[in-house]
């Protein structure tokens, strides 16, 4: 069946007609496409403003455009900021709140780099010209300079010297990429060319930028190459995480150090401990770091604790050590008394404060998903907040939780045309008698007297969760529209549940999951709304992972979709993050071979019988592509309906627009096809 033929035919496709109002429909991809994203809030010196982005996607582009704006606090209109064609991102305030400063990448641009516009108008002016780009701006208080963060090529780190490099680089007709490292790639891209992020300290009127770290080969962010980092109040001193380690990267391990504004030596704040350190804040008085640490190395899965760095002793104070749940993006108080941060707990991702001399937690915003906070006048806090059912918005509270307003309505009017049916939060009995909660979405005008088809939407990680949160390229109610029951279930090993609740699958890693996956399908059942002739399991990474699990061990389900599906435990080998995989599968290959074996879904291809889609992105890194090939082949060798949907423009998520309305013709056209 055509998949583009599909999204439209979708009403009329399953079961009979559902009553819809009239003045409302099911959502579909493009409606996905049609949402405008929000970026995180960026408050301005006095508190007063925000600014932010707003991205707006055209299908017919098949790309995002992005620009600024600003908005009052307490509410009223937005004025606009940027306008050029090209996107623009990051934007910082100067220090009197006259200037922003943002990246774009502009007509004549090879990359993307720093520009600053007045605030109240006017031309926006480019300040750098570094040939691999710039990311993450921040101003320095003295409103004349900036930091950025910047690669630079290994060996050739001014940056004309890395211009020439990367000239010579794309010249050359040789095209192999050679490595003695454990990491030689991640996600999507390739650190062989040995480019490494510095930051640089940029004066605006004299357009030059210094190099803080020289001949560092310290990487940052992994997956997106830029900074975790912060400057002291007095603009003298700069904190950033990065890794500690050193190639071949046998181990990798993220640490806080310590640079001058001015150049010098670069001192590690937390090498004493052995696992993760990031995040870095600084305190209204520049004498504290908060910051994220794990207490277990060697990359278990451990939760992030808030913790606080006195700097002039280094001693390290963790505030949450009993919070058992990750903690993370920080921000303090205007007296530095109090510090707020972001914690997942119960697929739910709320705002809590806590004293920074110590003490219990306290919730101030609950449900949904928040995200960006930051601190405006008066402590009120603005954040990123999204729900199942509501596209990501920009909300205003006080720090006690009272007064919350919306401080955006992007998508007001899109989501009034849309008929969206109800979500339910629910609880049943999963594996070894403890309590599983999943997420229920349900089609519009659901009928409980009726029987619908089910579908198991199961999410990665699995160390992730399926969250209250409007999920762009997994979305429930895409997936209801047709008419389905959608079961998102947070099986044993999800996060926010506990660091046990986390653990309790490592050396197994589908074992207490399938059991909840099975139970939950069992407990809906009994529910009296749930056709158990037309069922379906469907997820990515992990997700896909399970799909492939279950296509092995139970015949219950009429249809399988694994996207970027781990088949092979072996054949992760080849994934650009082995680190910690021991402790997921019980060993290495060469340490416990019988246990890595025995939880490998290929090891159970006889019992393979259900139609199975299988959907990859070439670029996927993180699992390669050869894994949904494998099943593939051993799909079609037995016999069993299979169908292949490659990307060769994607990696482990499906990001460009028209794809991406291609992947849910595809996923929705498997699913119609077999639960007829």
């Amino acid at each position: 069946m055509n998949p583009r033929l599909v999204l439209g035919l979708l009403a009329s496709l399953l079961l009979a007609p559902v009553a819809h109002a009239a003045d409302k429909k099911p959502l579909t991809a493009d409606d996905i496409w049609a949402v405008a994203r929000v970026g995180a809030p960026q408050v301005s010196p006095d508190g007063t403003r925000v600014a932010y982005t707003v991205t707006r996607y055209d299908m017919d582009e098949n790309r995002g455009n992005a620009d600024i704006f600003v908005a009052p606090v307490a509410g009223g209109p937005a004025r606009r900021i940027t306008t050029n064609k090209a996107s623009d991102g990051s934007p910082t305030w100067s220090p009197d709140g006259t200037r922003l400063a943002f990246v774009s990448r502009r007509e004549g641009d090879a990359a993307g780099q720093l520009y600053v516009i007045p605030t109240d108008g006017g031309e926006a002016l480019r300040i750098t010209d570094l040939p691999l780009g710039v990311s993450d701006p921040r101003w320095l208080p003295d409103g004349k300079r900036l930091v950025v963060v910047a690669h630079v090529i290994a060996g050739h780190e001014s940056p004309e010297a890395t211009r020439k490099a990367k000239e010579a680089r794309e010249k050359n007709k040789v095209t192999a990429k050679a490595s003695e490292s454990r990491l030689y790639r991640f996600w999507d891209r390739w650190l062989t060319d040995e480019e490494y992020p510095h930051l640089f300290v940029v004066d605006v009127e004299a357009k030059t930028a210094t190099d803080l770290l020289p001949g560092s080969k310290r990487h940052f962010s992994f997956q997106t190459g830029g900074g975790s980092y912060d400057i002291s109040p007095d603009g003298q001193w700069i904190v950033f995480a990065a890794n500690a380690t050193e190639p071949p990267y046998l181990k990798v391990q993220s640490d806080l150090f310590l640079v001058s504004v001015a150049g010098g030596a670069v001192k590690n704040l937390t090498a004493s401990n052995p696992a993760n350190d990031g995040d870095p804040v600084f305190s209204p008085d520049g004498k504290t770091i908060a910051f994220s640490m794990e207490r277990k190395a060697d990359d278990w899965p451990d939760y992030s604790r808030l913790a606080l760095l006195d700097v002039a002793s280094g001693k390290v104070t963790a505030l949450t050590d009993a919070w058992d749940n990750s903690t993370g993006g920080y921000a303090f108080s205007a007296d530095g008394r109090t510090l707020f941060f972001h914690s997942e707990i119960r697929a739910r991702t709320g705002i809590y404060s806590v004293p920074a001399a110590g003490g219990a937690p306290r919730e101030v915003v609950k449900g949904g998903v928040t995200s960006g906070l930051a601190v405006a006048a008066g402590n009120a806090l603005v954040f990123n907040h999204t729900t199942l059912s509501k596209p990501p918005e920009l909300a205003v509270v006080n720090a006690d939780g009272s007064g919350w307003r919306d401080l955006t309505h992007l998508n007001a009017e899109l989501v009034a045309r849309l008929d969206m049916g109800p979500v339910e939060d629910m609880t049943f009995k999963g594996a070894v008698g403890d309590d599983v909660q999943m997420f229920v979405a349900f089609p519009p005008g659901f009928d409980k007297s009726k029987k619908y088809p089910l579908l198991q939407v199961i999410h990665g990680g699995p160390v992730g969760t399926s969250a209250d949160s409007f999920h762009f390229r997994w979305n429930a109610h895409a997936f209801a529209a047709p008419g389905y029951v959608v079961a998102m279930v947070n099986f044993h090993g999800s996060s926010s549940f506990g660091q046990k609740w986390v653990e309790s699958i490592l050396g197994a890693h589908p074992d207490k999951p399938f059991t909840d996956i099975m139970n939950a399908t069992d407990f809906l059942i009994s529910k009296g709304y749930v056709d158990p002739a037309r069922m379906a399991a469907l997820g990515g990474s992990y997700g896909g992972f399970m799909v492939n699990w279950i296509a092995g061990h139970t015949d219950r389900f009429q249809a399988l979709i694994s996207h970027a599906g781990v088949y092979s435990l072996l054949g992760q080998s080849a994934s650009d993050a082995t680190w910690g995989r021991q402790h997921s599968y019980g060993g290495y290959p060469f340490t416990n071979l019988a246990n890595v074996e025995k939880w490998s879904p290929n090891r159970y291809a006889a019992g393979f019988k259900t139609p199975t889609l299988i959907l990859h992105g070439e670029r996927d890194y993180r699992v390669p592509v050869t894994q949904g090939l494998e099943f593939y082949g051993a799909l079609q060798a037995k016999g069993v309906p299979a169908r292949l949907v490659y990307y060769p423009d994607e990696n482990h998520w499906i990001l460009k627009p028209q794809n991406s309305r291609h992947w849910y013709g595809e996923v929705l056209g498997w699913l119609a096809r077999w639960l007829k």
